[in-house]
């Protein structure tokens, strides 16, 4: 059995809004109503999640109605993902972890994703080769060149085996960014497809111009 945690907290204030950035809305719907339009649209996910803004529950309940379960997040995104984890059904095997953040990304990620995770991948990113020359900044200077074909922009909807994830969130050591990185720490091999450009985050009153144009462009 696969499921989807949507993880939707994050503050709306860079975007100039007084709501969680999951309830911002676009093209008249907010961003977590777009993440539950594509993932419905995958008939292998057969039980979503949205893990929901502490106080606003409530309002996402009423966004998203049967479409998928809500529930209280954290402190923190990890054991937001966590809270998410708990309330999943026992029959369970493979879990997508997206942000609500990324309300865009195609059904063809989800599909890359969980076919990898069929295909016996524990765990599996999306991600996008880095188009710009990367250096490290050392006390307001240039430190070094990052080979940038070593390097990817790494995307969500992120796929996982049930049970080592929740192995490596119990053994989580130190601040993290994305599960993906508490599996390397656990020392799980991840594999890698490709990402999409409409998959790109939403964080700034820039990126919610594109995400506008996008919308107006479906």
């Amino acid at each position: 059995m696969r499921a989807l945690v949507i993880v939707a907290g994050g503050s709306g204030q860079r975007l100039g809004a007084s709501v969680p950035k999951a309830l911002v809305e676009v093209a008249g719907r907010s961003l977590i109503e777009h993440c539950l339009e594509i993932s419905a649209s995958c008939p292998q996910i057969e039980q979503t999640v949205v893990v929901a803004p502490s106080g606003h529950i409530e309002a996402v309940r009423d966004l998203v109605g049967d479409a998928a379960e809500v529930v209280a997040g954290g402190a923190s995104r990890d054991e937001s993902v966590r809270n998410g984890l708990d309330v999943l059904g026992p029959q369970v095997r493979w879990v997508l972890i997206h942000d609500a953040a990324r309300p865009f990304a195609p059904r063809a990620v989800f599909e890359d994703v969980l076919a990898a995770l069929a295909a016996g991948a524990p765990a599996v990113v999306p991600g996008l080769p880095v188009a710009d020359t990367i250096k490290t900044v050392v006390d307001g200077h240039v430190g070094r060149t990052i080979p940038r074909q070593d390097l990817i922009a790494v995307q969500t909807p992120q796929g996982f085996a049930l049970q080592p994830l929740r192995a490596a969130h119990a053994m989580q050591a130190g601040e993290v960014t994305d599960d993906a990185q508490l599996m390397e720490q656990s020392g799980v091999p991840i594999a890698v497809v490709q990402g999409s450009p409409l998959a790109f985050k939403i964080t700034t009153g820039f990126d919610l111009a594109v995400a506008e144009a996008v919308a107006e462009g479906e």
